[in-house]
């Protein structure tokens, strides 16, 4: 199993990264974990615009799903219908219609239905192509979802956008690689059940007895530093900071 990081930046873009996007490929499959904003340019840099098999969205803010609305230009104009087919897109309930009207259509007009097959995400595990995935519900204001995707018998764990929830630990529990969020910086941003800190993400991944730790979603306006060194402070294993392009071997 191959995670390719398409975009790690919190919130916004930053200059050298697009917002959430994670590529996750195996035995030829291709799944994308969030479309956030510029993801689809840069996600060119690594597969054809035809080339994924399915989408998850963690959730609904424009941050990790809005580029998913030029998607549906791609496979709408550009896809050819016998080769290609709907793509399956797994999202919160209302996925469908935050995508029309992102897209600027009405719900008694849009074709999002011709080149999406949408399934609505709930919590409990399933199958997409290779890859065993199982969702649980984070703490976020918005419905969102964590991720754990298996494949012969090795492990990615995605913890969506959350505040420290007891669900995200169950789903890095040893964890070959924890991809988590750590948007605050410990002991300035404390507002509850929205994102985690550098230390938050530390603790949650020492917890779950994670293998590896890797920090994302990182906004602009924040130090990395800060939080890998937070990190760091409690957490045993190896830690780092997520940057576009990086490519891990799980």
């Amino acid at each position: 199993m191959k995670l390719t990081v398409v975009g790690c930046s919190g919130s916004i873009p930053s200059v050298d990264s697009p917002c959430s996007s994670y590529l996750v490929e195996a035995d030829g499959f291709r799944l994308l974990l969030d479309m956030g904003n510029g993801a689809l340019g840069e996600l060119q840099r690594h597969i054809g615009l035809n080339e994924l098999d399915a989408v998850v969205l963690s959730h609904l803010h424009a941050d990790h799903c809005i580029d998913m609305c030029a998607y549906f230009v791609v496979r709408y104009y550009n896809a050819d219908p016998l080769t290609t087919g709907p793509l399956p897109v797994y999202g919160p309930e209302g996925t469908e219609e935050r995508l029309t009207a992102g897209h600027g259509d009405t719900p008694t007009r849009s074709a999002m239905a011709e080149v999406f097959d949408f399934h609505t995400l709930k919590p409990g595990s399933f199958r997409i192509g290779p890859f065993t995935l199982h969702a649980e519900q984070v703490r976020h204001p918005v419905e969102a979802y964590g991720f754990r995707v298996e494949h012969e018998g090795r492990s990615l764990t995605y913890s969506g956008d959350t505040g420290p929830a007891a669900a995200l630990d169950q789903l890095a529990a040893d964890s070959d690689l924890f991809l988590c969020e750590a948007a605050f910086t410990d002991g300035k941003e404390e507002i509850p059940d929205l994102h985690l800190n550098g230390r938050d993400a530390g603790e949650s991944a020492q917890r779950a007895g994670a293998r590896r730790l890797v920090l994302t979603h990182i906004p602009p306006w924040t130090d990395p530093q800060l939080n890998l060194t937070a990190a760091r402070e409690v957490y045993e294993g190896p830690v780092e900071l997520a940057h576009t392009g990086a490519v891990y071997e799980i």
